[in-house]
């Protein structure tokens, strides 16, 4: 039987000795689960696939993130494409608005139109070089698709780079233990996946990966937090109101995770 090796941090590693877990067991369930909701995600082809169809090929993302591969592959359409990028992700995670992953990336300071700012400064890129060179369009490594004029009767089907970020987003939330994967976890999928549009512009924009990922933890502590709160003491929360106050107690989290941060790491001569 082939073996892989797994590297675990040292406190990790040290729990699980001591405890006694079978490592090979859970290893192997946990890699079972996450290869099949990869397949899902290379095999599924956008097309005219409603939400129940989605739900259907992907029944671990939540609605929001099924709503974002929606907008993302309308993105792509309405730029006369058959592939869709990282950068539709990241598009269709504006365009859907209501998601943790924007409250992250204003936590971040990182504000969603200069998000949409750079994303319209690459199609124009994109745009000019397909202009300029139609052969070449599309052949960098940024994973962009070749544009099709009329983009009619062909089905949709992710770029190597956006295929890439949402794997790297099952990861996540498999890594994270939660049996859902939201925009939150692309968003960490996107700024960890190395070559696409998405992660250099995120990147770019100051949404390092550990940074982001701790945020997106506080995040979800934070928004449970204050659901709880809310569902206590009014029964219900207002999605705006909720998201404000998420936003306003998650960035002093931040700011003392990142000092922490910096006192473990210190920059080379402090």
């Amino acid at each position: 039987m082939p073996k892989i090796n797994v590297y675990l941090p040292d406190e990790l590693a040290e729990a699980v000795r001591d405890s006694g877990v079978p490592v090979s067991a859970i290893c192997q369930r946990a890699l079972e689960q996450a290869v099949r909701r990869v397949t899902a995600i290379r095999e599924t082809a956008l097309g005219d696939l409603d939400d129940a169809a989605l739900a259907a090929r992907l029944p671990n993302f939540t609605a929001r993130a099924r709503a974002t591969l929606r907008l993302a592959a309308e993105r792509a359409r309405t730029a006369g494409s058959t592939m869709v990028g990282s950068e539709d992700l990241l598009g269709g995670i504006l365009d859907e608005g209501g998601n943790l992953a924007v409250q992250v990336l204003r936590a971040l300071e990182i504000r969603p139109d200069q998000i949409a700012s750079e994303l319209a400064r690459h199609q124009q890129t994109e745009a000019d070089a397909s202009g300029a060179s139609p052969a070449g369009a599309g052949a960098s490594g940024a994973g962009s698709a070749v544009a099709d004029p009329s983009g009619a009767g062909q089905s949709q089907r992710f770029t190597g780079p956006a295929a890439n970020a949402l794997e790297l987003a099952v990861t996540e939330a498999t890594a994270l233990g939660h049996n859902y994967v939201g925009c939150e976890h692309l968003l960490i999928g996107l700024v960890a996946e190395p070559d696409g549009t998405a992660g250099q512009i995120l990147r770019s924009l100051g949404a390092e990966l550990r940074l982001t990922r701790r945020g997106v933890v506080a995040a979800l502590a934070g928004y449970v937090h204050l659901r709880a709160q809310a569902s206590s003491a009014a029964g219900a929360a207002d999605t705006t109101a909720l998201a404000a106050v998420m936003s306003q107690q998650l960035q002093p989290l931040l700011d003392r995770i990142q000092r922490l941060e910096e006192r473990v790491n210190p920059a080379p001569g402090a």
